[in-house]
This record gives C-alpha cells, sequence and structure tokens, in this order.
C-alpha cells in the first residue's frame, strides 16, 4: 500500500530538514506544503527529496492539510499520514500509525498524546482536554487527543473527508468529519518530543479564542 506522508510546514527551517530525514526511510512519498513561510523551509524540504507546493501567501494549518491531501491522492496514495514539521512527532511510530489500516481494522488513526501523557506538559494536556471537550461539546465526536497532528487515513477516508476550515480548527473538524462520515476508528498511543521550539509552535491564549469562535460557525454551517 503506497503511503503518501503529508508535512504541513510554515517557517520549520529549523527542524524540517530532520524531521523529513526520520520520515523519508518510512513512507513511500512526502509532500511538503509550504504555507507562506519566509525562511527556507521548501529549499530545505526539496534538497531531501520532498515534493514541495507552496501557497504564496500563509493560508493557515487546515488550508496547507487540505492541499496536501488532495496532492497525497492524486500520486495515487493508498494512506495519507499527517506529520508536522516541528519535530514533534516521532518517525518510530510511524510504523504503529500504519498497521491498522493495513490490516484493515481502520480507516482513520488518530495518535493519541494522552493516552500516554508521558512527557507531555501540564499545560499541553490542559489544552487537549479543552480541545476534546470543545470537540464532543460541538460535535457530538470524542477522542483522547482532538488536537494531535499525527493521523493516518486510507484513501476512502481522505477522499470522504471534508475540510472547509483554514487554520487550527481543522485538527477538531477532521475529527467532526470521522464521525459524521461513521468512518472506523483507531487510536495509538504515541511519545512526542518537546522542546522548546516545538512549545512555541502551539497556539496562544488569543489565537484559542478564535480558533474556537471559527468552530462555533463550523458547528452552524455543519
Amino acid at each position: 500500500m503506497k503511503t503518501v506522508a503529508v508535512v504541513p510546514a510554515w517557517n520549520e527551517a529549523q527542524a524540517i530538514g530532520e524531521v523529513l530525514d526520520g520520515l523519508l526511510p518510512r513512507v513511500d512519498a512526502i509532500v511538503v506544503v509550504d504555507d507562506g513561510s519566509t525562511d527556507a523551509t521548501g529549499k530545505i524540504a526539496a534538497a531531501r527529496g520532498a515534493r514541495v507546493l507552496r501557497h504564496v501567501l500563509n493560508r493557515g494549518l487546515g488550508a496547507a492539510i487540505a492541499t496536501g491531501m488532495r496532492a497525497a491522492l492524486d500520486d495515487g496514495a493508498d494512506i495519507v499520514l499527517t506529520f508536522d514539521a516541528d519535530g514533534q512527532h516521532r518517525p518510530e511510530d510511524v510504523s504503529a500509525m500504519l498497521a491498522p489500516i493495513r490490516e484493515g481494522r481502520a480507516d482513520v488513526v488518530i495518535g493519541s498524546r494522552m493516552l500516554t501523557k508521558e512527557g507531555m506538559p501540564f499545560v499541553r494536556r490542559v489544552a487537549n482536554r479543552i480541545g476534546n471537550i470543545v470537540t464532543a461539546a460541538l460535535f457530538g465526536a470524542r477522542v483522547s487527543d482532538s488536537q494531535s497532528g499525527l493521523r493516518a487515513f486510507s484513501r476512502t477516508a481522505a477522499e470522504q473527508i471534508q475540510i472547509r476550515t483554514d487554520r487550527m480548527e481543522v485538527s477538531s473538524e477532521i475529527v467532526a468529519e470521522i464521525f459524521r462520515l461513521k468512518l472506523r476508528l483507531v487510536e495509538v498511543p504515541i511519545k512526542s518530543v518537546y522542546t522548546t521550539y516545538s512549545l512555541s509552535k502551539g497556539q496562544s491564549f488569543v489565537m484559542g479564542l478564535k480558533t474556537l469562535g471559527r468552530l462555533i460557525l463550523r458547528r452552524a454551517l455543519r
């Protein structure tokens, strides 16, 4: 089964080279969506052998994932893996993410940090719980880690999921789509690598409020 990794990236020159080095042996192809970066993100990704698609302007995480998933499907992907560019995810977790789909047990796999919580800062645990509560309240979709960026989709699932949001709210939107479409979901425990750099990429309080507002709007348009 052909696996294509989608890596949304915005100003990730500091980390993306190492991320791609870890991913390359574990997937068949990588699509990096350079979301309007002003640094060397795209050049570094291309030098590693990734296919690089560029948004001229920064459109947001949701838009980057949507662009990448379309490209992966066009490339003939049987499995689409989303993987963050900031070094938070461990490449060694990829095989466990792909197994349920390869074995026919799942349509979608979410890598859950909340099933282990090992090394997860308290602030991140609280933020994740809030994200889970909001996702459940708005969409009736309950998972242990609604904000995880490490996901795997079968081709059928990736073709059906509709991404309408452009920014950080996409994580909750994807979970809502999984439940709306009644896709078979498996959650796999993963460990994350938290550094000063990766922690700086999280949402601020103000951004979190904006994300909530956009999710409420998404729910109204459902």
